[in-house]
């Protein structure tokens, strides 16, 4: 009998969640709290697989290139190994909000893209994010757990935004992404 291997699955959003203020800041100015590439590496050694899924809709926009992102990109990975941490791939929607791409949070076109590269049943996958209108909303679509951190746009999509949530909730609110990466561990440790 052939043994199915079940792959686990972190998505982080990147702006608000990795680092950032939860706008969208040039590649080239954007840079990770101090306690993401711990957190990130955490995931790593515990054999998680972790992908970045961003809105990039300033690309869309023309206020810096794709070529300018993939080259921001590239540094945070540098970041990240000084570290020993990692991103197993990233994923990003550069198109304007009014271009009606299937990509673009809180659509799931990303997410639905890492599922069929890498075979992942995304009920049983993570979304970390600070937006309940885009983050949390595209958890709910593919029907992954959801973790909505305080950092970046978190307080304000908790409270001044939370109508636009459509009735969404979190599974869990934690402070920032080292607190989503314990919650985490500690569901998968439930599941045994």
């Amino acid at each position: 009998m052939k043994e199915v291997i079940v792959i686990i699955a972190v998505f982080l959003d990147r702006d608000g969640t990795i680092g950032g203020t939860g706008g969208g800041v040039h590649p080239s100015e954007f840079s990770m709290y101090d306690f993401s590439p711990h957190a990130i590496k955490k995931l790593n050694e515990l054999g998680i697989k972790v992908f970045l899924f961003t809105n990039q809709t300033r690309v869309g926009r023309g206020y810096f290139t794709e070529e300018e992102l993939l080259k921001g990109l590239e540094r945070m990975k540098g970041d990240l190994a000084e570290h020993s941490a990692f991103l197993d791939a990233i994923y990003y929607c550069p198109h304007k909000p009014d271009d009606e791409c299937s990509c673009q949070k809180p659509k799931a076109g990303m997410l639905l893209k890492a599922k069929s590269e890498y075979n992942l049943k995304l009920e049983q996958c993570y979304i970390v994010g600070d937006t309940g209108s885009s983050d949390m909303a595209a958890a709910e679509a593919v029907g992954a757990k959801k973790v909505l951190v305080k950092t970046g746009w978190g307080i304000s999509s908790l409270t001044t935004h939370r109508h636009t949530w459509q009735g969404i909730e979190p599974d869990a609110v934690t402070e920032d992404l080292v607190g989503a990466v314990e919650w985490i561990g500690n569901d998968l440790l439930l599941k045994g």
